[in-house]
């Protein structure tokens, strides 16, 4: 009898149970169905990834099938995370545009009173104002009349419109300078490339006439002559205007034109960076300091005792 009873109790505990054990097994599968949040999700960073990687092939392809050689990275002193503008600079590129890019190319953007305490006193850029003619009015008798320039002026044009501009230039249009350090790949460093890489065109290159050969400019044909030589232009400080001299400091003056936070950006990021950082600081001792109650906790287990 107690033989019988102990095969009863061994086959109840042994016996299969599929239901209950493939339950348990569905529950910690991993392979269970993904839900429609789950596919769309995965859909989007596919799809995501694939345009990602698209683009950067195409922009790959169409770099590589220029024509026009690409810039080498110089070592300008602004290029750091911390570093600002050189100001003495900027004042002598400011120089360079007065006494020979002003000529043909405009600065509309830029008014006289974003001279000052950057590259002038208030008191120099009004001088630099009051070499210009500004048409005003109409006065009290709708006449127009012709005045001095003031600090809130713009730069002027050297051309009344865009067709006196082709016309006094075989057809091309001077471009604008106020923005163009952003609005070219490469920025100062082409914009230096290009004013220092004026050369001879290779055989097989034909030129149209008033036209000149730049590797730097794409396709090579440039309607604007070699503009910086040495000694093109006169520096106040007495720094020797040799043409590397020249560009280099244009260069940094257009990316001020274009930038002109740019000084004031980085020190509102090392600010923001000290800020973070106290902050973060301060976040970890009391996150610490609240935790270590239970970080530290003890936990035993004393059964009674009989």
């Amino acid at each position: 009898m107690a033989a019988f009873v102990v095969r009863k109790v061994g086959s109840g505990l042994l016996a299969p149970r599929n239901g209950a054990t493939l339950q348990k097994v569905q529950n910690f599968s991993t392979s269970r169905a993904w839900t429609k949040s789950q596919k769309l999700a995965t859909a989007g960073g596919l799809v995501i990834g694939g345009a990602g990687a698209l683009l950067f092939a195409l922009d790959q392809s169409v770099s590589a099938s220029g024509t026009e050689v690409h810039p080498t990275e110089m070592p300008w002193s602004h290029k750091g995370v911390f570093n600002s503008l050189d100001h003495a600079g900027i004042r002598r590129g400011y120089e360079v545009y007065k006494q020979v890019c002003a000529a043909c190319h405009s600065m509309r953007f830029l008014a006289y009173r974003n001279l000052v305490g950057v590259s002038h006193t208030e008191a120099e850029a009004k001088a630099e104002a009051a070499e210009i003619m500004v048409k005003d009015g109409p006065d009290e008798a709708g006449n127009y009349f012709m005045r001095p320039g003031k600090l809130s002026d713009y730069f002027p044009s050297p051309y009344p419109n865009e067709e006196a501009a082709r016309a006094a230039n075989n057809g091309a249009y001077p471009p604008d300078l106020s923005y163009i350090a952003l609005a070219r790949h490469g920025g100062e460093d082409y914009l230096f490339a290009l004013l220092t890489g004026y050369v001879d065109a290779p055989a097989g290159i034909v030129l149209r006439e008033g036209q000149y050969y730049n590797p730097y400019f794409p396709g090579g044909a440039i309607s604007m002559a070699q503009a910086l030589y040495n000694e093109a232009a006169e520096y106040s400080d007495g720094t020797p205007p040799t043409a590397s001299q020249l560009a280099k400091d244009v260069s940094t003056f257009l990316v001020w034109s274009a930038d002109p936070c740019h000084d004031e950006r980085k020190r509102m990021g090392i600010k923001s960076l000290g800020i973070l950082l106290v902050l973060g600081s301060l976040a970890y001792y009391i996150k610490r300091h609240k935790w270590a109650a239970l970080k530290t906790r003890k936990i035993s287990f004393y059964p009674k005792q009989k």
